[in-house]
């Protein structure tokens, strides 16, 4: 057995072993279930060291052992009424984000909070107001943020206005204009064409959300 044949061998008795499914391991991994089943039946025909790396991790074993280049005991059943979770990890929470700083500058940071590590996100902001009740956000949210400039239309994004403080809403491009759209008919949407269009800037996208819930 060749060592690429090892290890695709490696990851499909490690994956089995854990119970995952391939979209269990794809979101671990950031890599895409069809990915996944390529590497495991041979049709990639190289796997790059970073992502040997990342599927260890998944998979809760070293590099190594993928590899074939050492033997470890790896726990294979799980006791009963014990359940595994998801990977953490933690991000930023913001608040006002400073006009001309970099959006994670440490004077737009409040705190530090957990999601699981399959959302990628790199900050999250608190939803203040009702605007994005047609979209499940409401009041108090916690939207997760990936950072980026543009966005697909109709996606939510963080909005800067004017450089004033994030504002989530759906966002519309059209031939050089820009219209964000609460999810709530109480407010209309505002659009921005021509030169006017250079005061929205588009900070991130939102990627998920938590509904927190009051008593």
């Amino acid at each position: 057995m060749n060592s690429m044949d090892e290890i695709r061998k490696k990851i499909k008795e490690r994956r089995e072993q854990l119970g995952y499914s391939y979209q269990n391991l794809a979101d671990l991994t950031n890599l895409s279930k069809s990915t996944l089943q390529r590497y495991e039946s041979g049709n990639i025909g190289n796997l790059p060291l970073d992502k040997i790396a990342v599927l260890s991790q998944a998979l809760q074993c070293s590099p190594a052992y993928l590899m074939g280049w050492e033997d470890q005991e790896l726990s294979s059943s799980i006791p009963t009424g014990l359940e595994p979770l998801l990977p953490m990890k933690k991000i930023p929470l913001l608040g006002d984000i400073a006009c001309g700083e970099p959006i994670l500058a440490e004077q737009n940071i409040t705190d530090y909070i957990e999601i699981p590590g399959h959302i990628h996100a790199d900050y999250a902001l608190t939803c203040h107001g009702d605007s994005m009740v047609g979209a499940g956000i409401h009041d108090g949210d916690l939207v997760y943020i990936r950072q980026q400039p543009t966005v697909e239309n109709g996606q939510i994004a963080a909005v800067l206005v004017d450089g004033e403080e994030a504002t989530l809403k759906r966002v519309y491009l059209d031939r050089g204009a820009i219209t964000i759209s609460p999810a709530n008919p109480k407010y209309p949407p505002k659009s921005f064409s021509g030169e006017a269009a250079s005061r929205v800037q588009v900070i991130g996208r939102a990627v998920a959300y938590i509904h927190i819930i009051r008593d």
